[in-house]
């Protein structure tokens, strides 16, 4: 009778308790993200993502990614580059590009820019800010970058 009482309660635990999947590990929105440089001689560089959830006016919800990033040197300073931009991807799977646009002030301006349309799950996407080139569309070097999963 014990047996048969031990295998039913095992028999109700195996069923009735949820599994954890691979969505409970997936990122929890709103978090923000700081975004760090890659070359360590422009010591004031530095960035922040904010990820988090926007209803349009149409459609359903999306996520929406924003950058805001500080003292980042004149993109001509790299070469053939005129600004920079919001670069979000997962690796071999898609890829998102929006502008990043400069504050008025004429030196040392903040690049702000976001994207409110991503529909894809945001595991392991990597969040940076490149060099691009407006008139040939080429997109540059990263000097931002992090990984979404130090979300927080």
């Amino acid at each position: 009778m014990k047996q048969l009482v031990l295998a039913l309660l095992l028999f109700g635990y195996a069923v009735f308790i949820p599994v954890q999947t691979k969505a409970a590990s997936s990122i929890s929105v709103p978090c923000s993200l700081v975004l760090k440089p890659v070359d360590s001689s422009y010591p004031n560089v530095m960035g922040v993502a904010l990820v988090y959830k926007v209803k349009l006016i149409t459609g359903s919800p999306r996520t929406s990614i924003s950058i805001h990033a500080l003292h980042l040197p004149k993109p001509s300073s790299f070469g053939d580059y005129d600004r920079f931009e919001g670069f979000a991807f997962i690796p071999n799977v898609i890829s998102w590009r929006f502008p990043l646009y400069p504050t008025p002030e004429t030196d040392d301006p903040t690049w702000a820019g976001r994207l409110d349309s991503i529909t894809a799950g945001l595991e392991d996407v990597q969040i940076q800010v490149r060099l691009s080139n407006t008139k040939t569309g080429k997109l540059g070097p990263v000097i931002l970058t992090n990984s979404i999963n130090y979300c927080k």
